[in-house]
């Protein structure tokens, strides 16, 4: 799905009304396709480490919406020799005074590396837009800037991989009281957790606007049903398993030049 229109736009061919929310994954289900998933997932991770592929895989949803869940099982059968997690948080003092997308720059892969971002660029679109941090100018704009970023990465090689975790106003209060009365996870939740659902519809209105302006062939957008945290976490993971398999060769390379004849030589003298 190309960018469409002026900067200024709508179009209305996604909404997050369409959203399935009753979807759900049982225990087992989960249990054994996540188990698959992640042996999947260090396969890949071993291919990217010789072939000098390189990835982007960035999560953007609802505060609650189990961005951090699907994270940490994402990262659990990685090696962080190749592979790391950017938390995005409001930008400091330095980068306030230079281009939002300054700060991504640094942290994108080096050859090799697969690079989550937890949270992302596309706060100038969402969060900027809605609490008036970026004006009307600044964020109209970003569609395009967004969207040439990320071709101009695909053009060098990184695959991207972009998911928004969709849940309801419900869930998400339900989730904001179990961390408030849950003391290991407290210090996830803030008062502007709360103020922001205040503006649930204006962020509903720029998430749609975000999708619809920045999906593109190389770098489409999945959004997926969060209600059921099994469930995304399993459809999270199997996506990013999916862009990142597409086209590499994940045939276990074989040991360096002249180890196994050296461990075999080893043998045979009773050295080892």
């Amino acid at each position: 799905m190309k960018s469409q229109g002026p900067p200024n736009s709508r179009s209305h061919d996604f909404s997050l009304a369409d959203v399935d929310l009753d979807q759900t994954a049982d225990r087992k289900t989960y249990d054994d396709d996540l188990k698959d998933i992640q042996a999947a997932l260090q396969i890949i991770q071993q291919a990217y480490l010789h072939s000098r592929d390189k990835a982007v895989v960035l999560f953007e949803g609802w505060d609650a919406a189990g961005k951090g869940g699907a994270i940490r099982r994402l990262s659990a059968p990685m090696d962080p020799r190749g592979f790391k997690v950017w938390p995005i948080g409001a930008p400091r003092p330095y980068f306030k005074d230079r281009h939002y997308l300054q700060r991504f720059w640094e942290r994108l892969p080096a050859k090799g590396e697969i690079v989550v971002f937890d949270r992302s660029w596309y706060g100038r679109v969402l969060v900027e837009r809605v609490e008036g941090f970026a004006d009307a100018a600044e964020w109209q704009r970003a569609y395009d800037e967004i969207t040439e970023f990320e071709r101009l990465l695909c053009d060098d090689g990184v695959r991207i991989v972009k998911i928004f975790l969709h849940i309801s106003p419900e869930i998400q209060m339900k989730r904001f009281m179990d961390r408030l009365n849950e003391p290991s996870k407290r210090w996830k939740l803030t008062a502007d957790d709360f103020r922001n659902r205040e503006k649930w519809s204006d962020y509903a209105v720029a998430i749609e606007d975000m999708v619809q302006r920045t999906s593109t062939r190389n770098a489409p957008w999945h959004v997926m049903a969060a209600n059921d945290k099994r469930h995304s976490r399993l459809t999270a993971l199997e996506t990013i398993r999916s862009v990142l398999s597409d086209g590499v060769d994940l045939t276990p390379r074989p040991a360096a030049d002249g180890v196994r004849e050296m461990v075999e030589q080893m043998l045979a003298d009773g050295t080892i």
